[in-house]
């Protein structure tokens, strides 16, 4: 997964602590200060601001884990209210209009925490390291991520993932799903991953085997429109943490999950 502008993400944190960093509906906020005409948010402030966020704490396995007391927590909370009711809506109408709803999740940080890989390389991204913590496959799930998955499957609204982990990660990813409870629809007809060296026909204006030039938007916008177009699904809900998991249209409603500590342009 390529993250860009790890610890400058500034603007996606230098909100007071405790403000609610997503919205439902579309995306529109602009996430970067690259052209700041003032002096940025001290950094050192920043990272205990992230921290006070999460309410990090170290547990005995020396893993950082976020708090359930925290604001991060209470943030998800609220946006998993308004995210059950938009299913419960779709699934309700679908049988009388003939749809096949659908809902669409991110992995990293949407359902899977990387507090604690944040944390221990302070902030900045490293591609074999990142990859080496992703196939340990042992992350914790983002608070109440697995539950609304499986809501989502229990009212008859099929389940899609989108994430820019790579192909080769795919065993990881699936394991690691299925060890916060997330064990719903695992296939390969479900579970969209990145391709580069195979990339699927659908994404050919971006990406031809060997050749890949997809922009995130691309790539997420992309597949999901093969999602309602070709396979024949409304999606009511696509969540993500990144503005980039939501842009691109092909979706009813976006819910942008809280994440502060990195940034994917």
């Amino acid at each position: 997964m390529h993250k860009s502008l790890r610890i400058a993400a500034i603007a996606a944190a230098c909100a007071v602590t405790g403000a609610a960093l997503y919205g439902a509906g579309a995306a529109t906020a602009g996430q970067s200060t690259a052209n700041s005409t003032h002096e940025p948010y001290n950094i050192g402030l920043l990272v205990k601001d992230i921290d006070t966020y999460y309410g990090t704490t170290l547990d005995a396995n020396g893993v950082y884990q976020a708090s359930t007391s925290s604001q991060y927590a209470k943030d998800l909370a609220k946006l998993d209210a308004a995210a059950r009711k938009q299913i419960d809506k779709a699934a309700r109408k679908a049988p009388k209009k003939g749809d096949k709803p659908a809902v669409v999740f991110d992995i990293d940080d949407t359902l899977l925490l990387s507090l604690d890989y944040e944390k221990k390389t302070n902030y900045t991204y490293n591609a074999t390291t990142w990859a080496d913590y992703v196939n340990r496959a042992d992350r914790p799930g983002v608070f109440g991520s697995a539950e609304l998955v499986r809501y989502a499957e229990a009212k008859g609204v099929e389940v899609f993932y989108n994430s820019g982990l790579s192909e080769a990660q795919r065993s990881a990813a699936v394991e690691n799903l299925k060890k916060i409870g997330a064990d719903v629809n695992l296939d390969a007809d479900h579970v969209f991953l990145k391709d580069k060296a195979n990339p699927p026909s659908y994404l050919s204006a971006c990406a031809t085997p060997g050749t890949w030039t997809c922009t995130t938007v691309q790539y997420k916008s992309g597949t999901r429109k093969h999602i309602e177009q070709d396979l024949g699904y409304d999606i009511v809900a696509n969540f993500g943490d990144q503005y980039s998991d939501l842009d691109g249209g092909y979706a009813d409603r976006t819910y942008k999950l809280p994440n502060p500590t990195y940034f994917v342009s």
